[in-house]
C-alpha cells in the first residue's frame, strides 16, 4: 500500500456541487504549511484527508480546510 493510498480517500457524500478542490500548491499557499507537514498531520488525523481525484492526483475539500483553519483560530483564542 502506498502513502498516497493511505492519505487519500475517494469523494464521499460529504462533497456537494458547490465545494471546490484545493490542489497541493494552493493548499500550501492557503495554510502556510509545508508538503511534509500536511502529510504528517494527515497521518495523525490532525488535518483533513486528501481526496483521490484519479490516478495519482489528489486534492483537499476547501470547506474541510476552511473548517480546520477556523478550529485552529478558535483554539488560539481559547489559549489566550
Amino acid at each position: 500500500m502506498t502513502q498516497e493510498t493511505v492519505l487519500a480517500s475517494p469523494l464521499t457524500s460529504d462533497f456537494t456541487a458547490g465545494d471546490s478542490i484545493l490542489r497541493l500548491p494552493r493548499l500550501i499557499e492557503r495554510t502556510g504549511l509545508s508538503r511534509s507537514t500536511i502529510y504528517a498531520l494527515q497521518i495523525h488525523n490532525k488535518f483533513p484527508k486528501a481526496v483521490l481525484l484519479g490516478g495519482r492526483a489528489v486534492g483537499w475539500l476547501d470547506a474541510e480546510v476552511s473548517a480546520w483553519l477556523e478550529e485552529r483560530a478558535a483554539a488560539r483564542k481559547e489559549a489566550a
